[in-house]
């Protein structure tokens, strides 16, 4: 595997995560509500950044790799579990569509994976 199909991989993915998200939220605004539908947006925005989080993870890990600040990584992962509740908790937002649309990344590579076995190159 080379680096550029790498990045493609990488790119695909990021927009797959937003086109769910976006999607995502429409249906739940739809099903159950518009809280429902902004509690999925922002699940769908923290698997995102979660998933950007992971890449630079995986970039740390690889042939050229730049030099991580762990405490930088922690605070990060401090910072989007604690807006997320105080957004939660303080909107009174439907927390199951929220960790609904934490899935949202999951569900891109599952796609990603499909996608690369139906057109391999």
């Amino acid at each position: 595997m080379t680096n550029e199909f790498y990045e493609r991989v990488v790119r695909r993915i990021g927009w797959m995560i937003v086109a769910l998200g976006v999607a995502g939220a429409l249906a739940a605004a739809v099903w159950k509500g518009i809280e429902a539908g902004f509690a999925f947006l922002i699940g769908a925005a923290i698997s995102y950044a979660s998933f950007r989080l992971w890449r630079r993870v995986a970039d740390a890990l690889g042939p050229n790799p730049k030099k991580p600040n762990p405490a930088l990584y922690a605070l990060r992962l401090i910072g989007v579990v604690v807006g997320a509740w105080v957004i939660i908790k303080f909107l009174g937002l439907n927390l199951a569509a929220a960790a609904v649309g934490l899935l949202v990344s999951g569900a891109a590579v599952v796609l990603e994976i499909l996608y690369e076995l139906i057109y391999a190159s």
